[in-house]
C-alpha cells in the first residue's frame, strides 16, 4: 500500500496492489473496475480508532469504500462528503480457538483473514470467488460463495461493531433484535470497525472440473448438490454450461457426476483466459482457503476490465430462469465474458438477497463497455422479472428502487433501524435513499 497517510486527506488514489480504486488525473477517485468516478469532497484514511471516531463525529456525510470491488455508486458520499478508507487502521485478526471465533478489523480482506485463521487450525464455512475483497464490504452487500447448504458470507457473522454518527461505538450481536439489519446494511448504519465471525475446524477441499453440461433435461437440484460448493459457467454461445466446478470437502463423500465429462486441462472461468491464476484443479486436495475461491490469493488483479451484474432468485425457479436467459442468449452473449450460476442457503439478514428463501444466483461478467452493457442488463431483468429477482447490491442493475423495496419484507424495519442509528442520514447517499424510499 505504501506509507499510510495519518488522519489526513489522501491526495492520490488507492494503490493496494492496484486491486482497489485507482486515482485518476485531477484527483478523481474510481472504483476497481474504473466505471465509476466517485463524487466526494475528500478522501480520508484515519490511522487510529480515535482518529476515526473524531473524523466521523465531525463530518457531514461519510461513506466507506472498502476494497472498491463494487460496480455502482453504493459507496459514493456526494460532492460534500468524505470517502473513507479503513486500510490504514490496524489490521486486527484475533482468533479465539476455544470459542471458535475470530474478531476481524473493518479494513481486513479475506485473503489475510483466511491465512491467519488457517494458522490456528480453523476455517470459515465458505468464501467468495475472489479472496481480495474486504470482509466488512462483502457482508454489507450480501456477497456469497456457493453451496446448497451454505449461507451468504454474512451468515458467519455473530457480532458487528459500528462507529455511529456521533462518533460513539455500538455493538450489535445475534441476541439483539436489531441484528437482522446490522450486517448486510449497505453501509447505512455506521462505519464497521470490527466483525466477529464463527469458525469451524479446518478442512481440506479438492476441486473437480467437468465440461459441456447440457441444459436440456438438467436436474438442477442434483447438480447443485453434487459437492460442498458448485459453480456452473457458460458464455451463452449455446444452451448449457461450458464448465462445472465442484469443490468437495475431503471429509464428505465423493459423489459421482454422470452428467458431464471430466475436464482434461486446467480451466479459467472466462473462455480463452490462462488458468495459471486459478486455484488448484484435478482433485488435488488442499486447505479450504486455497480451493473455495476460484482465484489464488497471491494473484492480485491490477484493474477490472469488466462490469458485473448478479441476480438472486428462489432456487425452485432455477431451471425456468435458465431457460428464460437461454431465450435471449444471443443478445447476452454479445457483451458477455462469462456467466456463473451458484446457490445460496436462505438467511435472516433483512437486506440479504437470500433473505428468507433458498436461492439460485446468476452472475454476469460483462465486457467493460457500459453503453453496450446496459441495454442487455435491461433485457436480462425483463426476462427474469417473473421470478422476483433481487439484484446484488454492489453490481450493475437497472431495476427501479421501488420494485426492489417490494422484494424485501423487512425493508421498513431496516429503514427504522437506519433512522435510529443515523437520524440525520450521515451515512446515507443517493443510492441508499433510493433503496429506502426516503
Amino acid at each position: 500500500m505504501g506509507e499510510a497517510v495519518t488522519d489526513g486527506v489522501e491526495p492520490g488514489g488507492y494503490a493496494a496492489g492496484g486491486d482497489v480504486a485507482a486515482g485518476a488525473a485531477g484527483g478523481a477517485w474510481r472504483n476497481w473496475a474504473g466505471n465509476i468516478v466517485f463524487a466526494a469532497g475528500e478522501r480520508r484514511r484515519p490511522a487510529s480508532p480515535d482518529a476515526l471516531r473524531a473524523l466521523v463525529a465531525g463530518a457531514g456525510r461519510v461513506r466507506v469504500l472498502g476494497s472498491g470491488h463494487s460496480f455502482n455508486r453504493i459507496a459514493e458520499p456526494g460532492a460534500d462528503g468524505v470517502l473513507l478508507s479503513l486500510d490504514a487502521l490496524p489490521a486486527e485478526v484475533e482468533v479465539d480457538s476455544a470459542a471458535r471465533t475470530v474478531r476481524v478489523g473493518g479494513g481486513v480482506r479475506y485473503a489475510e483473514l483466511a491465512r491467519r485463521v488457517h494458522a490456528h487450525g480453523l476455517a470459515l464455512p465458505n468464501m467468495a470467488s475472489l479472496p481480495h475483497i474486504s470482509v466488512a464490504g462483502s457482508v454489507a452487500t450480501g456477497t456469497h460463495g456457493s453451496g446448497v447448504g451454505n449461507g451468504s458470507l454474512a451468515s458467519a457473522v455473530r457480532e458487528v461493531e459500528l462507529v455511529t454518527a456521533d462518533g460513539s461505538t455500538v455493538v450489535i450481536g445475534r441476541d439483539d433484535p436489531r441484528f437482522g439489519g446490522a450486517v448486510t446494511s449497505l453501509g447505512a448504519l455506521g462505519v464497521v470497525t470490527s466483525l466477529t465471525l464463527d469458525l469451524e475446524p479446518g478442512y481440506e477441499v479438492e476441486q473437480h472440473l467437468f465440461t459441456e453440461l447440457p441444459l436440456e433435461g438438467l436436474d438442477f437440484e442434483s447438480v447443485a448438490g453434487a459437492a460442498y460448493s458448485v459453480s456452473l459457467f457458460t458464455d451463452w454461445g449455446a444452451p448449457g454450461f461450458r464448465q462445472v466446478w465442484l469443490k468437495r470437502r475431503t471429509d464428505q463423500p465423493l459423489a459421482g457426476f454422470p452428467w458431464a465429462a471430466p475436464a482434461t486441462e486446467a480451466l479459467h472461468p472466462v473462455p480463452g483466459m490462462p488458468a495459471v491464476n486459478c486455484t488448484e484443479q484435478f482433485g488435488v486436495p488442499g486447505p479450504w482457503h486455497e480451493r473455495l475461491p476460484h482465484f489464488r490469493a497471491e494473484f492480485t488483479p491490477s484493474s477490472g476490465e469488466e462490469l458485473q451484474s448478479e441476480y438472486l432468485l428462489p432456487r425452485s425457479t432455477a431451471v425456468d430462469m435458465l431457460y428464460a436467459i437461454d431465450g435471449i442468449r444471443e443478445t447476452v452473449a454479445r457483451v458477455l465474458q462469462t456467466c456463473e450460476v451458484r446457490t445460496v442457503a436462505a438467511d435472516e439478514q433483512w437486506l440479504s438477497p437470500a433473505h428468507g428463501r433458498d436461492t439460485v444466483a446468476v452472475h454476469f461478467t460483462w465486457i467493460a463497455d457500459t453503453e453496450a452493457v446496459l441495454p442487455v442488463v435491461r433485457a436480462v431483468e425483463a426476462a427474469l422479472e417473473p421470478f422476483s429477482p433481487r439484484p446484488h447490491w454492489g453490481k450493475v442493475f437497472e431495476t427501479p428502487a421501488g420494485v426492489i423495496r417490494g422484494r424485501y419484507p423487512r425493508m421498513d424495519d431496516f429503514a427504522e433501524l437506519a433512522r435510529e442509528l443515523d437520524p440525520a442520514g450521515k451515512f446515507s447517499n443517493a443510492f441508499v435513499r433510493d433503496v429506502l424510499g426516503t
